[in-house]
């Protein structure tokens, strides 16, 4: 089976509104972003591991306190949070692919997830990740400027993810993005979640370094471009959230018309 980790546990600092609770209950389209992932997400698992932290309670209440919840004491990252998933995950001998997602991103597609699970089932790599090619950050493209960047090799395999944050001036010339959506091999995963250092500018543990990890250790890594880039806009500031209710039409018919 396919277990699905949704990471809805972050403050939302950027949203500078912190009277309204947590980013992901954030309405885009008249929906809270978490609702409309839970509803996309829930032909491949219909009982996800919700990662709660900052209003957990507000987001237990707003998801019914029907799914299987994780709670994220600290923030320190998107890899922190999936190995706070480890204890009670790690021991189920029943799940075959784990996908991880963040609970901010409302234009995920159920075919963008089953394409995941395929190209695991078919490469059998330890992590499979989706990414977006751009041609400039115009537009509502700028919403993805933001986004680690895909280094690839000469041959054209990913090399690693770097984060914004770190990366020089050079890569982030780079097209290639990572809206941070994963389908890895669960055996792999919670042997390497807690190999992951915060040695970085925001003092985080990041799920993107596992792609290091694994390429460091010889261990495959797929990548596959999703075709539209709405797919992958993310909610973190005001102006992000506005740019995703411009987007609402095609991308939530993008969403609802792969069910």
């Amino acid at each position: 089976m396919t277990h699905v980790i949704i990471l809805a546990g972050g403050k939302g600092k950027r949203m500078n509104s912190e009277q309204e609770g947590p980013k992901v209950l954030r309405k885009v389209g008249g929906t809270p972003i978490i609702l409309r992932i839970l509803d996309i997400v829930k032909p491949i698992c219909e009982n996800p591991t919700v990662v709660v932290g900052y209003g957990a309670d507000q987001v237990k209440a707003a998801t019914g306190g029907r799914y299987h919840y994780v709670h994220q004491a600290e923030q320190l990252g998107t890899g922190h949070a999936v190995a706070c998933a480890k204890r009670e995950l790690a021991a189920r001998r029943d799940i075959r692919h784990i996908i991880v997602l963040n609970g901010d991103h409302p234009f995920i597609s159920t075919d963008m997830l089953r394409q995941l699970v395929a190209t695991r089932e078919e490469s059998r790599a330890s992590i499979v990740m989706a990414t977006i090619v751009v041609p400039d950050f115009e537009d509502y493209r700028i919403g993805l400027n933001s986004f680690g960047r895909v280094v690839r090799n000469a041959n054209g395999s990913v090399r690693s993810i770097v984060e914004f944050k770190d990366a020089d001036t050079e890569t982030r010339e780079l097209r290639e993005v990572n809206p941070n959506y994963y389908c890895f091999d669960p055996d792999w995963l919670w042997a390497h979640v807690e190999k992951l250092s915060n040695t970085n500018v925001a003092k985080e543990f990041y799920i993107t370094d596992l792609v290091g990890i694994a390429v460091a250790e010889g261990d495959r890594v797929e990548a596959f471009p999703i075709a539209d880039p709405r797919e992958g806009l993310g909610v973190n500031t005001p102006e992000e959230l506005a740019s995703a209710e411009a987007s609402v039409p095609g991308g939530h018919r993008a969403a609802s018309d792969s069910r």
